[in-house]
């Protein structure tokens, strides 16, 4: 993908909520299928109501259509996915060097039992800083907490 074939620019909540939900879903089903469909359908709700609206979000766009996105809370990368069909194509990078470029250095939490996700952020340049053995839920799915510097 060229760089100007996608933009980045702000979430529009009216325009953007279900479009991003979708997006969520999508790849949350495709990176996390150890979590079960039926608890990520029921976590979609809070991420419209929750979490989108209580995030700084940043959506990637390409032929301004949304095809990935960013949220943030300070530092913290809260969420960051891509639609399925789009990934491989730069949009994840893309949007992690948008956010260390507005923030200075991130954190974030990853299911170690997604392999291709913590092995992009290994490639980007996170540090691992800790572990622990169950989500924020508590179910036992282990979370490694990352850092990059900027």
């Amino acid at each position: 993908m060229k760089k100007h074939d996608l933009i980045i620019r702000p979430y529009a909540p009216k325009d953007d909520l279900k479009t991003l939900s979708r997006i969520w879903l999508d790849a949350s089903l495709l990176a996390h299928p150890f979590i079960g469909e039926q608890r990520l359908l029921e976590q979609r709700t809070l991420i419209e109501e929750q979490y989108l609206p209580n995030a700084e979000t940043w959506v990637a766009c390409v032929d301004e259509e949304p095809s990935g996105f960013v949220s943030l809370l300070d530092t913290f990368i809260g969420g960051i996915f891509v639609s399925p069909s789009q990934q491989g194509r730069g949009i994840g990078r893309q949007l992690i060097r948008h956010a260390l470029t507005l923030k200075g250095e991130l954190e974030l939490e990853v299911y170690t039992d997604n392999r291709q996700a913590v092995n992009f952020y290994t490639r980007l340049g996170f540090r691992e800083l800790s572990r622990r053995p169950h989500d924020d839920e508590g179910y036992a799915f282990e979370n490694a907490r990352l850092h990059l510097v900027g």
